[in-house]
C-alpha cells in the first residue's frame, strides 16, 4: 500500500466536483423513506485531490458531508508538465483505471467519474480507459489509488540509490 502523509486542507484553495448523486429508498410500515447520497471529489488543481462519500435526507446536506469527508482523504500526485510521469493500471473492487501521460493539446481524454478526480488534480493532458465494472465508486477509488502510486523519475531513482545518468 502507498503510504500517505496528512495534507491540511485548512491551507489549500480546493474546488469540488459533483460526481454522482443517487437517491435511495428504505420501506418501512408507512411507505418509502427516501435519501440521498452524493460522490464528491476535491483538489487544488495542483497535484492534490481526495474523494468523499456524503449521505443525507436532503441532497444539499449530503453534497455538503461528502465535501467535508473529502477534504479529510487528500492525497499527493506527481505530476509531469501538465499529465502524469508514466502509465498506471489500478484495480479498486473489479473496476479497472487504465492512465497513459498525453502529449500537449490533447486534452482530457476520460469517462465522468475519472474526468472529475483528474481534472480538480490539476492535469490536462491524459488518456484513460475504464475496465470492468463503471460503478462511480469504485472507479474513483481506483483512479485515486493509481494517481498517488505515481512516482517522478527522479524520485525512484533516488529511492533505489542510485544517480540521475548513472547505468544500471
Amino acid at each position: 500500500m502507498v503510504e500517505r502523509k496528512r495534507i491540511d486542507a485548512g491551507e489549500l484553495d480546493l474546488q469540488d466536483r459533483l460526481v454522482y448523486i443517487n437517491r435511495v429508498a428504505k420501506v418501512v410500515k408507512g411507505g418509502r423513506r427516501f435519501s440521498f447520497s452524493a460522490i464528491v471529489v476535491v483538489g487544488d488543481g495542483n497535484g492534490r485531490v481526495g474523494f468523499g462519500l456524503g449521505k443525507a435526507n436532503e441532497v444539499p446536506d449530503a453534497i455538503r458531508k461528502a465535501v467535508e469527508r473529502a477534504k479529510k482523504g487528500l492525497v499527493e500526485v506527481s505530476l509531469a508538465k501538465g499529465t502524469i510521469p508514466h502509465e498506471i493500471m489500478a484495480k479498486y473492487g473489479t473496476s479497472q483505471v487504465f492512465m497513459k501521460p498525453a502529449n500537449e493539446g490533447t486534452g482530457v481524454i476520460a469517462g465522468k467519474a475519472v474526468r472529475a478526480v483528474v481534472e480538480v488534480a490539476g492535469i490536462t493532458n491524459i488518456l484513460t480507459k475504464c475496465y470492468g465494472s463503471r460503478n462511480y465508486h469504485n472507479v474513483v477509488k481506483a483512479t485515486i489509488k493509481g494517481l498517488a502510486m505515481l512516482k517522478l523519475p527522479e524520485t525512484a531513482l533516488k529511492q533505489r540509490g542510485k544517480l540521475k545518468g548513472e547505468e544500471g
